[in-house]
């Protein structure tokens, strides 16, 4: 369990530093994410807005996608840390990837872990199919 823990605080700080590069200037609320794959390689991203807004991408489907397109098919954990860029929260709530990230992230597997952090001390781990119940995917279609 503590080998666990090493590995949630890893990819919680690896998010944070990937969210110094996010780029929300509409929104001005920073994401950044961190997947780890099953071959033990770690992919990092951050939310990326549009001023047309539908083009706009979240920070867990910018390392989602780095990942596949660097061969990888198979996850164990993604953490993920947001809130506005000037770190004032009106709550103490932790961000949760939205419902187009849970779908993707889905298609992936629904065993993934997710985690859900502030820092390195304060998070949630919850399984995909929590946050995804009764998800659609490519089992759906065969």
């Amino acid at each position: 369990m503590e080998n666990e823990k090493n590995i949630i605080q890893d990819l919680i700080r690896r998010a944070m530093k990937a969210r110094e590069y996010s780029y929300s200037p509409y929104s001005n609320f920073s994401v950044g994410a961190a997947i780890l794959s099953e071959s033990g390689k770690i992919y990092t991203g951050c939310n990326i807005e549009s001023a047309s807004y539908t083009p706009t991408i979240c920070a867990e489907r910018v390392a989602l996608f780095k990942a596949v397109s660097e061969g990888e098919r198979k996850f164990k954990m993604l953490a993920l840390v947001g809130g506005p860029k000037n770190g004032e929260k009106k709550t103490e709530e932790i961000v949760s990837p939205c419902g187009v990230c849970r779908q993707m992230l889905y298609e992936f597997g629904k065993d993934l872990k997710v985690v859900m952090a502030d820092n390195e001390e304060k998070y949630e781990v919850r399984m995909l199919e929590e946050l995804l119940p009764y998800g659609f995917g490519p089992d759906n279609l065969i």
